[in-house]
């Protein structure tokens, strides 16, 4: 029986059409199969891998840190240097910043992924505000956990009810929604540039009127982060674009370098109070592991060195120069490498995904936007890839019917 075989039958699948690639190494912007031929990762396994597959300042970081030690004791418990120094440098990045409320995001709290790190900011927030009710946008998605799952859309939660009760839904960018948020609401999570939505940008305005009202009612504002940030849109952070600042941050995907870690950032005054009643107010045996601590530094190292915020704005103006000039294409949205190609129709969207994956070249699309193709490289691209990556999507194009 060959390996994908035995991936149909012994992997849990999610979906009756896996696209069932198989690579055996990688390196840079490729992913490579067994043959020997070269594919350009066009979406990084979802926003993760930013700074490229295998990059050796990140895999001697993970070989070190395994050589030292790896689990030791339940998250928060001993004293780790990969987790010290990592949350000081990602402290670092947020200098400068402060909430509504004039507090510094200067402490973090590591879990294992994404979906964990909107499951601790909503307890925080339940516990903070002492209320119950948190309120999410339409056509977002935090993760399939059942707290984060609760925020997202009918369609992918409905069989899993019941889910957690008071949660509220606005229209991003509808002024008239916000009149929802009222001294009932514990919080509001909100992604700066909607992932699953189809690379959707927030407006300043927006913002500034939703943190005008958290503000008002004594509600938090959630950021959710986990595709947007690590570089991802430019800057370390995409809210530094905005001009406002949340009072919890979520970090995951492209934090890691590819190792799996997660993050909620909050001034110590709201994260003190998972001290006390009850103590232990949130706890991971996992979250914050050396080796992903250790990665995720040693990715954060190297994008400081190797990645300048104007250059992945600028790739990305690239991308929508090249890839604008086809007729099939309608909008291509985002900023930075977080871009969006808008196509059409689902099923002449999936034929052009097929014929560039057999081409080489491996985008997808999203969750809450199948009209799209999605386009998320590793920020260490070059022109000339993004080149040659344009000109398959283009020749993809004019191959397939609508």
């Amino acid at each position: 029986m060959d390996l994908r075989q035995i991936f149909l039958n012994n992997i849990a699948q999610t979906s009756d059409s896996p696209l069932a690639l198989e690579f055996v190494d990688s390196e840079g912007i490729y992913l490579i199969d067994k043959n020997g031929k070269k594919h350009i990762d066009l979406i990084s396994g979802i926003a993760v891998s930013n700074m490229g597959h295998s990059h050796p300042a990140i895999v001697k970081a993970i070989q070190v840190q395994a050589g030292k030690y790896l689990h030791q004791m339940v998250y928060g418990e001993f004293v780790q240097s990969p987790q010290v120094k990592l949350a000081s440098a990602l402290i670092e990045t947020l200098k400068g910043f402060q909430t509504s409320s004039g507090h510094s995001l200067d402490n973090v709290y590591f879990v294992n992924s994404g979906t964990e790190a909107v499951e601790g900011a909503l307890k925080l927030a339940k516990r903070y505000t002492g209320r119950p009710e948190i309120i999410s946008c339409y056509k977002a998605y935090h993760g399939s956990t059942h707290g984060a799952l609760s925020l997202g859309d009918e369609d992918f939660k409905r069989n899993f009810r019941p889910l957690l009760p008071e949660i509220r839904k606005i229209e991003r960018e509808n002024f008239e929604h916000l009149d929802e948020i009222t001294s009932k609401t514990a919080a509001v999570i909100i992604e700066v540039i909607g992932g699953e939505s189809g690379v959707r940008i927030t407006t300043k305005e927006y913002l500034k009127a939703v943190s005008d009202k958290c503000k008002e009612v004594g509600a938090l504002l959630i950021f959710d982060e986990i595709q947007s940030g690590a570089g991802r849109t430019g800057n370390f952070w995409a809210f530094e674009d905005y001009g406002v600042v949340p009072d919890i941050l979520l970090s995951a995907k492209g934090l890691g370098g590819g190792m799996p870690i997660g993050a909620f950032i909050a001034p110590h005054e709201l994260m003190n109070v998972f001290r006390d009643n009850p103590i232990l107010g949130h706890i991971t045996t996992f979250g914050g592991h050396p080796a992903s601590c250790a990665a995720a530094l040693a990715s954060l190292e190297a994008w400081k060195k190797e990645i300048r915020p104007e250059e992945t704005k600028r790739k990305g103006e690239l991308f929508k120069e090249l890839l604008s000039e086809h007729p099939k294409i309608k909008e291509v949205r985002g900023q930075g490498l977080m871009l969006a190609a808008e196509i059409g129709d689902f099923d002449f969207l999936l034929k052009v995904i097929q014929k560039t994956i057999k081409n080489g070249v491996i985008t997808d699309w999203f969750l809450y936007c199948d009209d799209s193709m999605r386009i998320a490289p590793p920020l260490t691209i070059s022109d000339d890839e993004i080149r040659k990556a344009c000109q398959v999507i283009l020749k993809a194009l004019d191959s397939v019917e609508a």
